[in-house]
């Protein structure tokens, strides 16, 4: 396997959250573009349009407002050799909250649908459930490329060395084979490789990209599958997600999921994330296409 030394996977993912704005005088959108991050098979990552959709969406909101909830759908593969346009409509701006349409566009057609809302930051009724006991510290947990580096294969590559997130699993993973329990749940630990700038927005909009990463494992754990299941399809088909205190991605962060539900071709999957002190920063959900042999 050949690594690139030089790659910064930190710098990186602050790259691709960089987006440049492109006008909107003439329209009723803002527009930003981005570009993407290289993948094997040339697909972009759906955790990367989520981010830079939500950071574009945050750059027409005042500056006091963050965003506490998204709600999209992915709607074409995008293409990671060709630029995403990022239309971001102004829905409303309220005394407290604002919303924002978002569609990213690739070719003249939309690859991913999107509305956020942002609140200015408010104090109220405080609640949550508490971070599970017992899980192993990440620290005492293999790094993926610990995990693969047995295996010369580009997506290997990419997985390994290439992600922006160090990302630590709790139990045995399911990149290349299945978890030796049949079980619809999955937990990781996972942060960013180096610090990140400050900022909540971009923490956010950065925790939405690592999001995407293994919330459709409990999915496939569940039934005995990997990520390697000869002839299997995967794809995510929409994604939501609400954010509930601060948060930073450069510290470590559990991310502890389940399926509740499985059927037609589709699985569901919910997520919580914890940060090391046990504050619940944001909860997920996503519902996946899994087609398998049959």
């Amino acid at each position: 396997m050949s690594i690139d030394e030089s790659f910064d996977p930190t710098a990186s993912l602050l790259e691709l959250l960089d987006l440049s704005w492109a006008g909107g005088a003439k329209t009723d959108e803002d527009i930003f573009v981005g570009g993407s991050q290289a993948e094997p098979r040339k697909r972009v990552f759906g955790g990367q349009v989520l981010g830079q959709s939500l950071i574009a969406a945050a750059r027409t909101v005042p500056e006091d407002r963050v965003m506490h909830s998204m709600h999209g759908y992915f709607l074409r593969p995008g293409d990671t050799e060709v630029p995403i346009t990022f239309g971001v409509e102004r829905l409303r701006d309220g005394r407290s909250f604002s919303a924002r349409r978002s569609h990213a566009y690739q070719n003249g057609k939309p690859i991913l649908s999107m509305i956020t809302s942002f609140q200015i930051p408010d104090s109220g009724v405080d609640h949550q459930e508490e971070m599970p006991s017992g899980i192993p510290e990440p620290e005492s947990l293999p790094t993926t490329a610990e995990l693969l580096k047995d295996f010369d294969h580009p997506v290997a590559e990419a997985w390994s060395h290439r992600r922006p997130m160090d990302i630590r699993h709790v139990m045995d993973p399911v990149y290349v084979g299945p978890g030796r329990e049949k079980t619809p749940h999955n937990a990781v630990w996972m942060k960013t490789f180096k610090p990140m700038p400050d900022g909540e927005n971009l923490h956010r909009a950065a925790l939405a990209y690592a999001s995407d990463y293994t919330l459709l494992e409990p999915v496939l754990r569940g039934h005995g599958l990997a990520w390697t299941t000869p002839g299997m399809s995967i794809a995510s088909l929409d994604h939501a997600m609400w954010w509930h205190r601060p948060v930073r991605v450069d510290d470590w962060l559990l991310y502890v999921q389940e399926s509740p539900s499985a059927s037609a071709a589709r699985g569901l999957s919910t997520g919580r994330i914890f940060n090391r002190a046990g504050d619940l920063v944001a909860t997920v959900a996503q519902e996946g296409m899994v087609r398998v042999p049959q």
